[in-house]
């Protein structure tokens, strides 16, 4: 399985860089006030889906703290009811035991 999976990083890797050798040219990118941009094709690409892989981790991270802090509490429930399953299972010790009749 690594090794499929190394092969498909390679052939990915060799199409995104034949991507960027064939769109090397000039862009701008105009923004507000008179702004101006200028820089190859690629990096303008790379740069904006770097930027929004950023954004979409930050926009989770909420998200992925709640889910912390829910999985804290219910292991914390669990360990709670496994000691109290234990004790109540366990076998009650006789206060005394009258072997005179």
């Amino acid at each position: 399985m690594k090794f499929i999976s190394t092969i498909i990083g390679f052939v990915l890797f060799v199409l995104f860089f034949g991507f960027a050798l064939k769109n090397t040219q000039e862009v701008d990118l105009h923004f507000f006030l008179n702004y101006e941009l200028r820089g190859p094709l690629v990096l303008m690409l790379l740069g904006f889906f770097v930027a929004g892989a950023v954004l979409g981790v930050l926009a989770l991270t909420p998200t992925v703290f709640r889910h912390r802090r829910e999985t804290n509490k219910h292991k914390t429930t669990i360990a709670t009811l496994q000691t109290t399953a234990q004790q109540a299972s366990a076998q009650p010790q006789p206060d005394s035991v009258n072997t005179q009749q």
